[in-house]
C-alpha cells in the first residue's frame, strides 16, 4: 500500500464571509505549517491608500506584488520541507480584480508553487450574517465585491479547487473536512 505524500502547500480561497480568515490559521496549526501572509505587513500602508482609490489596475498590481513577494517566502519554506498555508493566493486576486474592472493582461510565472486549493462556500444568508458581525471598516472595494459575490464565487470555482460548504459547520469541522480529503488521497481538485 502506497503512502501518499503530505500536502506541503495549501490555499484557502473564497469570497468574504465564507471563513477563510478563521480556517486558514486553524489548518496551519493542524498541519504544523507556517501561515504565510499573502499581503505582507510592509504592503499594508499602501493597501490602505489604494482602498481609498478607484484604480482597479493599480490595486491589482499592489496585490500581485504582495503575492509575488510572499511567494519568495513560500518557496523558501517549501524548499526547507516546511508546510505552508495561505489565505488566498493568485486565484482570488485575479478574479476579484477582474470583477472590479482591472483590464491588465497578466501572465503568471510558470514556476510559481501550486497549492492544493480549497474554496470555502457558504449560503448567502449565513455569509451576510457573518459579514454583519465583523469589526472591520467596509471599503468601496468590499461593497463592489459584494455586488459581484455570486460571479466571484463562480470564477474562483473555475480554478482547481475542492469546494467546502461552511454554512452549517464550525471552523474546526471545516478543518477536519480538509484533513479527511487528504487522508482519502484527494490531493487533486474535484472534477
Amino acid at each position: 500500500m502506497a503512502v501518499s505524500e503530505p500536502v506541503l502547500f495549501e490555499s484557502i480561497e473564497g469570497i468574504a464571509g465564507t471563513g477563510k480568515t478563521t480556517v486558514a490559521p486553524l489548518l496551519a496549526q493542524a498541519r504544523q505549517a507556517v501561515l504565510v501572509a499573502t499581503v505582507p505587513a510592509n504592503f499594508q500602508p499602501l493597501r490602505r491608500e489604494l482602498d481609498n482609490s478607484s484604480n482597479a489596475d493599480a490595486r491589482m498590481c499592489l496585490f500581485l506584488s504582495a503575492l509575488l513577494t510572499a511567494t519568495d517566502q513560500i518557496v523558501r519554506y517549501l524548499e526547507a520541507g516546511i508546510p505552508v498555508v495561505v489565505e488566498s493566493y493568485f486565484a482570488r486576486c485575479l478574479t476579484t480584480h477582474r470583477a472590479y474592472g482591472a483590464k491588465l493582461g497578466i501572465t503568471l510565472p510558470t514556476d510559481l508553487p501550486e497549492p492544493v486549493t480549497y474554496q470555502l462556500t457558504c449560503a448567502p444568508h449565513e455569509r451576510l450574517r457573518r459579514l454583519a458581525h465583523r469589526d472591520k471598516a467596509v471599503t468601496k472595494w468590499d461593497d463592489l465585491a459584494e455586488q459581484h459575490a455570486e460571479s466571484l464565487s463562480a470564477a474562483i470555482g473555475e480554478w482547481a479547487t475542492h469546494r467546502i460548504d461552511t454554512t452549517a459547520s464550525t471552523p474546526a469541522e471545516v478543518v477536519q473536512t480538509i484533513l479527511s480529503l487528504n487522508r482519502s488521497g484527494s490531493h487533486h481538485a474535484d472534477s
